[in-house]
């Protein structure tokens, strides 16, 4: 998703602040971030959380004030400009003016690993199929498609428990651990289930439906307004995940008093400079 560029003021979205003037302690705060700043297209610099990998490339973000390529070794193509740095500056929640000269850009921080494994505890003898000749892909989807008429339902995920895959061949669906998670009660699900698919299965319990957690979403990207990067459900996590320009202590608050504690789990592209 390519970020948007008007003014971001998630908490007035929220309705509990006023979006006015900042308090002079706020504007004095420094924010750094490592990623590309790119010019062109009828557009001056701005900082890209998102790159088209075209060439010359593309995006879209909020402006950088201050900003002057003859003192950055950039690259250049079709009258566009970019480069990677590290960017430091004040924030007014929808430009960032530069405070101290680019620099080579910092190590990204690491990325969040999902985890794949089954919750379940491995059956005694080890994860098998009960019913190889209904360990299909087709009954998988069609197993898969049963689950997701439940309300209750929280997502799927498949987990590979036999020899690592070779890219080159088709994986055996014999070898496939089917992942659903409900919320509520589980007992029938696994008759239900199996009513289909003869497969190993792990069925686990999740706080909030697939339903609940959508819905959530489409609050939090208008809540959010144009400061919003990415949204999208974990399904191993069972959270919201959401990519903002700046998530401040205030926005965190306000969504957890909104939504739930630790509902909706933050990544901000800025980060305060300690």
């Amino acid at each position: 998703m390519i970020p948007r560029t008007a003014a971001f003021c998630a908490i007035a979205a929220l309705s509990l602040v006023s979006c006015g003037t900042a308090p002079q302690t706020a504007a004095a705060q420094r924010y750094e971030t490592s990623l590309t700043v790119l010019e062109g297209g009828g557009h001056g610099p701005q900082l890209c959380a998102v790159v088209a990998t075209s060439l010359p490339p593309q995006c879209e973000g909020p402006d950088v004030v201050g900003w002057d390529w003859t003192k950055v070794k950039h690259e250049w193509r079709g009258g566009v400009k970019w480069g990677e740095y590290r960017v430091v500056g004040t924030w007014d929640g929808a430009r960032l003016t530069l405070t101290e000269p680019p620099g080579p850009p910092g190590k990204p921080p690491a990325a969040r690993e999902v985890d794949f494994t089954s919750p379940c505890p491995e059956p005694q003898g080890g994860w098998r199929a009960v019913d190889p000749a209904r360990a299909t892909e087709k009954t998988l989807g069609k197993a898969m498609e049963r689950a997701m008429t439940a309300a209750e339902f929280a997502g799927g995920w498949i987990d590979n428990f036999g020899p690592e895959p070779d890219p080159s061949k088709n994986m055996d669906a014999r070898q496939y651990v089917l992942n659903l998670k409900f919320t509520g009660d589980l007992s029938g699900r696994e008759a239900w289930i199996r009513e289909v698919w003869g497969g190993a299965l792990c069925l686990s319990g999740a706080q909030r439906s697939e339903a609940a957690l959508n819905a959530i979403q489409r609050q939090v990207e208008s809540e959010v307004g144009d400061g919003l990067i990415s949204a999208s459900s974990s399904v191993t996590r069972n959270v919201l995940e959401v990519s903002v320009w700046l998530a401040t202590d205030e926005l965190r608050r306000a969504v957890d008093a909104k939504h739930g504690a630790g509902v909706v789990v933050f990544d901000s592209v800025l980060r305060p400079v300690r």
